[in-house]
């Protein structure tokens, strides 16, 4: 029994980290899954190089649960029924796969209503320019926690735009399609841009097409306003600094950086847009290996997605820290 936990234990780290790519966070629920796993299983074993009982890894698992949700792996271990006979590699990359899709394409395509979904919050009255708006309950206790940072510091941060599904993305898009909704400079896209792929392109500068928006997530947010200039002097300068400075350690990372040689594809900088990295980093990688582009349909200019690689382009074209 003893060699068997060894070599469970021991086969974790190296196992999980091929596959999910050293997600560090993804890497610390699949740790805590199998360690539950084993401590469930072995009850009154001793874990290898561990001082702790099995009931204190549960115990450890359960505190980690209660603040990131409880991870899918767990679940996928009681709905495995594993044994101490199964491979062990099956076992570990049957589990970590399963915590790396754990969002499913529904939630990544944004077709959910996010003031119905068990893991959303509306967001304060406090922390938001309107009422109505939504966040991840991780993410929006990590700006809570920011906010009040920033506050301490003479800094007022004030969510402007936060979660919007597949249908809200939709109006957008389409709205700047038909050209009832103006670009940048009061252009209209549907008389200036005739070619539906310029057309696209020009939107694509600001705009997500819908299912491949990162605000689908409720990881993301726009902050203050929505154009660089007011990041560049007085209040909003000091607000971007402060962001630059100390976001990073609230989890929140700026996706949308000036491109050039690093991120020469994309959106245009956003000084105002910031994703909670902790879980945007997940959706990511589940974007990588799920999203494809001639999947993406249900509006207006679809048709073009795969002409110009909008997968590749814009939803993983984002910079290298928020990777």
């Amino acid at each position: 029994m003893d060699s068997l936990v060894r070599r469970w234990s021991l086969s974790i780290e190296q196992r999980s980290a091929k596959v999910c790519c050293n997600n560090e966070f993804v890497m610390k629920r699949i740790k805590l899954s199998i360690k539950w796993f084993l401590g469930t299983l072995l009850s009154g074993v001793l874990l290898v190089g561990c001082a702790e009982s099995p009931s204190s890894e549960a115990a450890e698992a359960t505190k980690w649960q209660a603040q990131n949700g409880e991870p899918t792996t767990v679940k996928a271990v009681k709905e495995l029924n594993v044994s101490p006979s199964d491979s062990l590699s099956k076992t570990i990359d049957t589990l970590v796969r399963k915590e790396l899709s754990r969002f499913g394409i529904d939630y990544l395509t944004g077709k959910f209503e996010p003031a119905a979904h068990k893991d959303f919050i509306e967001i304060a009255k406090v922390h938001a320019s309107r009422p109505g708006m939504y966040l991840r309950k991780d993410a929006y206790e990590a700006f809570r926690q920011m906010f009040e940072a920033a506050e301490k510091d003479g800094v007022r941060l004030i969510i402007k735009s936060a979660t919007r599904n597949f249908e809200a993305q939709k109006a957008i898009w389409e709205g700047k399609w038909i050209g009832s909704r103006l670009l940048e400079g009061g252009v209209n896209a549907a008389k200036q841009y005739p070619d539906p792929k310029e057309r696209a392109l020009k939107i694509l500068e600001w705009s997500s097409m819908p299912g491949t928006s990162r605000h689908h997530w409720g990881t993301d947010i726009d902050m203050n306003a929505f154009v660089n200039e007011y990041f560049e002097t007085g209040v909003g300068l000091k607000v971007y600094q402060w962001l630059e400075a100390n976001a990073a350690s609230y989890g929140f990372c700026q996706p949308y950086t000036p491109k050039g040689e690093k991120r020469p594809y994309g959106y245009n900088e956003e000084k105002w847009h910031w994703s909670y990295l902790p879980v945007s980093i997940q959706l990511i990688s589940e974007a990588r290996s799920t999203l494809k582009d001639d999947a993406i349909s249900g509006f207006k200019g679809a048709q073009v997605a795969p002409s110009i690689g909008v997968i590749e382009k814009y939803v993983l074209g984002i910079s290298e820290k928020c990777l």
